[in-house]
């Protein structure tokens, strides 16, 4: 069975950046993941432009690039300049006054265009977004911060897009609380990746080429 596995890259120790992104890139991660946080949508900062320019002149492997920000129609020709074609730029629908022409300017520009989904933000207030982008990423935690706890009610909008996303073509992607059963119970359903932050990933103690090959190894 095959699935993707994601760095939360603002969970990597930033007294080594380039180390962490080799190791990760060695240990066989299949993208990095880039939160961008303003301090307005989210009460929280978290990577910068820097950071995500930073990682992608020092890695081969595509960037997923989170945009937790408001208006991002407004700043996002500076995320778009920096990156590559074929990397991924997520927004959150509720964030934009028209998501549409954004995500329009992020596919004109060869990148991949995906929406987040926040817990308390329904499937149904989506739905046209799903037609247009290539992923989506549920949230099964509130954005902002790592380490917060599961909420048990997103499995079911999960089952909901899992039931949409071969009719309307999208890929569908994890955030949050990202631990082995949920792997294990999401990935064999036909969930196409998951994001990897301190539940499994950061902070074990362990190297990471064997906490990667230990999830991809599980008995799903």
């Amino acid at each position: 069975m095959s699935f993707e596995l994601n760095a939360s890259m603002m969970c990597a120790n930033y007294g080594h950046l380039s180390r962490e992104v080799n190791d990760l890139e060695n240990a066989g991660i299949d993208s990095f993941h880039i939160d961008i946080m303003d301090g307005r949508y989210v009460p929280n900062f978290a990577m910068s432009l820097n950071d995500m320019t930073y990682i992608s002149r020092v890695t081969f492997k595509p960037l997923d690039v989170h945009l937790m920000v408001e208006h991002p129609s407004n700043t996002i020709e500076l995320f778009i300049r920096n990156l590559r074609k074929g990397d991924t730029i997520y927004i959150h629908p509720e964030a934009e006054y028209h998501p549409s022409t954004t995500l329009q300017k992020i596919i004109d520009a060869g990148m991949i265009p995906g929406i987040a989904i926040n817990p308390g933000t329904s499937v149904e207030t989506v739905m046209e977004m799903l037609r247009i982008v290539d992923k989506v990423l549920v949230m099964s935690v509130n954005p902002g911060n790592a380490g917060q706890m599961y909420l048990p009610y997103v499995g079911q909008k999960v089952e909901r897009l899992l039931e949409l996303k071969e009719e309307m073509d999208f890929k569908l992607y994890w955030d949050g609380a990202c631990a082995k059963d949920k792997i294990m119970k999401y990935a064999p359903m036909g969930l196409d990746g998951f994001v990897l932050g301190t539940t499994l990933l950061f902070g074990q103690g362990r190297p990471y080429e064997e906490i990667i090959k230990d999830i991809r190894n599980m008995n799903l």
